[in-house]
């Protein structure tokens, strides 16, 4: 056990400095001028003599291996460095909309898994039936349709022509402390990240249940004379918890990804935005926080997936071990 934790603990910290890395060289080498980001228009009337000023300034006259090495050092030490856009400290830029975007993610991710899974049992016992069906077409149309066109069709009907829910932001001027109407504001980008994503697990969940419900041992359940709905509720569906765990955890970066291309849209201040921004305006300090956080949650959460479902599943653990001795 302690072997298989230190092996995954390895992984992790591998994994996040391969990424760090890639990020760090890849935004550098990309075209565009990151002094734009941090000077604006002034940058086209610097001399020669200022720009590299400026350049040295930020940090970004030495060769790309240096600067890395240099914020390695400092990211290890806490320092993120300043966001070139905003000209604050990164970490207070992220502070202001971190929030936002656990609030709407993790809203999209609790009706989309609790959702999927009532209705995967809900499609798995009417299985064929003319409401499994229906629910099955319905589903299919809906995690067809892309999330940005969903966004949109959505401002156009309900923002513009009828007029009842908000554009965009997070909340009214003024009303950041109206939960109301931070309420009304989420409706919509958290209706187009479920429809986006609630069929598509539905259909995992009903599936894997269906292949439960074909088993030998439920032919026997059945026998002994219990119900179809008893025997998936107590047997079958305790059978797919690892499975469903694991669906729920490589769910996290689909889930995320698409969260952020909805604030974008709708532009809520959330990660997304500042994903976006910082690509866009060459704000190399925000853009690496940005994406090491991004893969650090996604890296922790598949670590506590395969923790969780090595313990409801004893399989899984001795499989583990005959690979630690192989």
């Amino acid at each position: 056990m302690i072997g298989s934790i230190l092996k995954n603990i390895g992984q992790f910290v591998l994994g996040i400095l391969l990424l760090s890395l890639i990020v760090f060289y890849i935004s550098r080498l990309a075209p565009g001028d990151p002094l734009v980001s941090y000077y604006g228009n002034a940058v086209e009337k610097m001399s020669v003599e200022e720009r590299d000023n400026a350049i040295e300034r930020l940090g970004l006259d030495e060769p790309i291996y240096i600067q890395y090495k240099k914020w390695l050092r400092a990211t290890c030490k806490g320092e993120f460095g300043i966001s070139f856009k905003y000209k604050q400290e990164v970490k207070v830029v992220i502070g202001e909309v971190y929030i936002n975007t656990i609030i709407l993610g993790g809203l999209a991710y609790f009706i989309t898994f609790t959702g999927a899974l009532f209705l995967g049992i809900f499609c798995a016992l009417n299985e064929d039936k003319l409401v499994d069906k229906i629910i099955c077409g319905l589903g299919n149309i809906s995690s067809c349709i892309p999330a940005f066109w969903a966004s949109l069709i959505f401002i156009l009907i309900f923002s513009v022509n009828l007029r009842i829910l908000p554009t965009s932001g997070a909340y009214s001027v003024g009303q950041e402390d109206n939960l109301i109407n931070r309420a009304c504001h989420l409706i919509l980008p958290l209706v187009v990240l479920v429809l986006s994503h609630l069929w598509y697990y539905t259909y995992m969940i009903r599936n894997k249940l269906l292949e439960e419900i074909r088993e030998d041992y439920v032919l026997l359940a059945k026998v002994k004379g219990l119900s179809n709905r008893k025997i998936v509720y107590k047997h079958c569906l305790r059978n797919i918890m690892p499975a469903f765990i694991s669906i729920m955890a490589i769910s996290i970066p689909h889930i995320l990804a698409e969260t952020y291309v909805v604030e974008k849209v709708f532009s809520y201040p959330g990660l997304g935005t500042l994903s976006f921004e910082s690509a866009k305006y060459h704000d190399y300090n925000m853009l690496l926080v940005l994406c090491l956080l991004t893969g650090t949650i996604v890296l922790f959460t598949n670590m506590i997936a395969e923790l969780i479902s090595t313990s409801i599943d004893p399989r899984m653990k001795y499989e583990r071990w005959e690979d630690l001795e192989s």
